[in-house]
Order: C-alpha cells, then structure tokens, then sequence
C-alpha cells in the first residue's frame, strides 16, 4: 500500500474562462470543484494507475467536509483527522485559448499541537501496511517546518519508506532527516543546493548533492523529463529521462502525477528504469487534462514507450 499524507488540503475550483483579462468581467464556460493538496493529487493519481492507496492529513470545517465527500465519491480510501480550523479552498482560472494557468491560493487554517499528535498517531496506525509514506505539500500556519522531517525520522524508525515533495525549508529540513525519496522540480532543487542549474551536467551533479545532504534516491522533475539518482541494496543508477512532446492543456499537477506513475511501478515490481518511464509517461498523459491527478492511464500507456530513458554518468563535485 501506499499511504499520503497532506496536511494543508484544499478545494481546488478550476474554471475554464477563454480570453481571461484580469479586471475584466468574465463567464466560465466550464467549472469543477476538486479536493485538492499535492498528497491527494498523488493518491488520486495512484488509484487511476490501479496501485492501493490511502491518504490522511487535515481537514476541518465545511470545507473540510467537502474535501473528504468529494474523495469518497472519486472512490480513493481516506482517513482524515478532523481539526477546528476551515481547510483553504483554492482558485485555478484555465484561459484555453492561451494556455495560461492563474492560481489563488490560501494560506490554509491555524493547526494545534493537540490537532498534530493526533495525525502522528493516525499515521502510525495506517503505515502499517504500507510501502511508501508520500509526505507531500505546503503547510498549515504556524505548523513547524521541521515537522515533515520528525515524520521522517519516525518513519525510518519503524523502516518505512518516507518519501517527500515539498519546498522551502520544509524541504530542507525534511531532507536532513534522511528519507527514501524526495521529488523537488528543478526550482525546488535549485533552492535546496543553493545555486541555479544552467546545463545538463549542473542538473546530474544536482542529483549528488541533493543526496549528500541525506536524501537517499533523488527524482528532479523538469517539464521535459527528469533526472534520477536511484540507489537499492549495491545498486546505483544515475537515469535522464525525455518526454514525448505533446500539447499541453495544464501542467499543474504533473509533477504529483509523475511521483505516482514511479510509486505504483515500484509497488508493481517493476525496475527502476521502468518505473522512471512510467513516471514520465503518467505526468506527460496528466498536461493533456485540466485538474491535478486527472489524466487518462490508456493515455500513458501508450506514451510509455516513446519515452526516451539513459543512463548517464557520475558528475564529480
């Protein structure tokens, strides 16, 4: 199984507006609304790849409510600690005739000690079963940055392996606790090194120095593939991979559904370098569709194959 946790969940309303001004009057000519958050963005991308999976995290309020109705109803098992605060709700405006993509995003509800211990104690009754922990996502106000790095460490107590996507000092804090996986875009990894990647070999030596500072495997997401660090027993392997050039519709949320397409490969039995391609193939089938974690699993099927996949070698420091 494969467990997320999210704990800044959101509705996530798009609204498709042709020709989007801002300051201007506008009709939607088509809407959703959409439980939301990059840990359940991953789950809902996993189920549509047929792996098992639950998430958990925080939810409160009306909002809170509706996040776990509109989960129930996509049929993706959840187990959510119910807190006092209102869960955010989030704003996408999808302009199609320019492919522009506007997001307004909350900062989310107050969070409680008392509120946390109990997801700690959720957590570890759900990670029982599971394979893969995916700590994923933005946090609530006034929650500690360290607190995705005590996950970890708790985790690798019980040897369960943590995976990790977010940012900022989340990210680094998260990383120093010594994970199994963390997936940053290149602006994250970027931010986590200290320095821009301005060529190929920059973003191959990012891979070592991401995983010196504790991260176990390293996947840098770009939007034209990735690069991977994987390591498993005596085995290591350094991957570029290259996706198929399609026209997007939205790239928001691809990265959620490339960390799914590589979890539920591994959860399959598949190698490392399949579960690379099939990572790709996932977030190249998810541009196609407006929404995070939606897209079409024939769609990467069929994309799988022209993903291009090398190995590539050690970059010295």
């Amino acid at each position: 199984m494969i467990v997320t946790v999210t704990l800044n969940a959101a509705i996530d309303r798009t609204l498709v507006v042709p020709n989007f001004q801002p300051g201007q009057r506008h009709r939607a000519s088509f809407g959703f609304p959409s439980a939301g958050g990059k840990g359940i963005n991953v789950a809902r991308a996993v189920k549509a790849l047929g792996a098992p999976v639950v998430c958990t995290g925080l939810a409160g309020g009306r909002t809170g409510t509706l996040i776990v109705e509109e989960l129930t109803n996509e049929g993706v098992l959840n187990d959510f600690v119910r807190i006092r605060g209102e869960s955010r709700t989030s704003i996408a405006v999808l302009d199609p005739t320019s492919n522009a993509y506007s997001e307004i995003y909350e900062w989310g509800p107050e969070v409680g000690e008392e509120e946390l211990e109990i997801l700690r104690e959720k957590l570890a009754y759900l990670a029982q079963r599971a394979e893969f922990v995916v700590l994923a996502g933005s946090l609530p106000r006034a929650v500690d940055p360290g607190i995705y790095g005590e996950l970890v460490r708790e985790l690798n107590r019980r040897q369960l392996l943590a995976v990790v996507d977010t940012e900022g000092e989340a990210l680094r804090l998260a990383v120093e606790a010594e994970p199994y996986l963390v997936a940053p875009n290149q602006q994250e990894a970027e931010a986590l090194v200290g320095h821009e990647f301005v060529d190929e070999e920059d973003l191959a030596a990012g891979l070592d120095e991401i995983a010196e500072l504790g991260a176990r495997n390293v996947l840098i997401t770009l939007e034209t593939g990735c690069y991977a660090l994987l390591r498993e027993d005596r085995t290591e392997i350094r991957v570029r991979a290259e996706a198929p050039r399609v026209e997007p519709v939205s790239t928001v949320g691809a990265g959620d559904t490339f960390l799914a397409g590589f979890l539920a490969a591994r959860v399959s039995g598949r190698s490392f370098d399949d579960a690379v391609r099939a990572a790709v193939a996932a977030g190249t089938a998810s541009v196609l569709e407006a929404g995070p974690g939606r897209f079409d699993p024939r769609e990467a099927s069929r994309l799988a194959p022209l993903v291009q996949v090398e190995r590539i070698e050690h970059v010295p420091g």
